[in-house]
């Protein structure tokens, strides 16, 4: 009796490290090109080596803008920035990710010009000080209130002598 059962025990964990083994160890597919696209994929090769090199009609220095501009009431205008993504610091070290959609709210077309040349500077600011964040740090009213207030000091630092109004965070996820 005692055999048999040691037996069983033997054989579902050779069962189980074989399937392991299987799942594990199986080579992953292609992230683009032919591999499990069928025909649509070489469809799709193709149609991008015809295309590489050449120039479409449009393309160039029109490219899709960084901060879109829009009017505001009583002449401001608002100027959302790309969508910003950073991983914060925890103390037991897990990764926890903050993604931030900022507008800010300018006086003047001239500020909201000014706000597309300065987006590297921008971006380096927002990756350097949101990295520094902790998700406890961003609780509350009084954790986004601070955000909000050193984002705007943080920005008119980058763009003076240009001023920006007002930082408003229209999304603040923390995973």
């Amino acid at each position: 009796m005692m055999i048999i059962i040691i037996a069983a025990v033997v054989l579902v964990l050779a069962l189980g490290g074989g399937a392991a083994a299987f799942f594990l160890l199986k080579p992953k597919p292609e992230a683009h090109g032919e591999a499990g696209h069928g025909e649509a994929g070489k469809e799709k090769e193709k149609g991008k080596k015809e295309e590489h090199g050449k120039k479409k009609e449009g393309e160039g220095k029109d490219e899709k803008p960084l901060v879109t501009v829009k009017e505001g009431p009583e002449g401001v205008m608002f100027a959302t920035l790309p969508n910003i993504v950073v991983n914060m610091q925890t103390a037991d070290g897990r990764p926890t990710f903050l993604k931030l959609k900022l507008t800010l709210e300018v006086p003047d077309e001239e500020t909201a010009d000014a706000l597309e040349p300065a987006m590297p500077r921008m971006q380096d600011m927002f990756q350097t000080f949101l990295r520094e964040l902790r998700p406890e740090d961003l609780q509350g009213s009084q954790g986004s209130y601070q955000l909000r207030t050193e984002i705007l000091r943080r920005v008119n630092l980058v763009i003076a002598p240009a001023k920006v109004n007002a930082v408003l965070i229209e999304e603040m996820l923390i995973n």
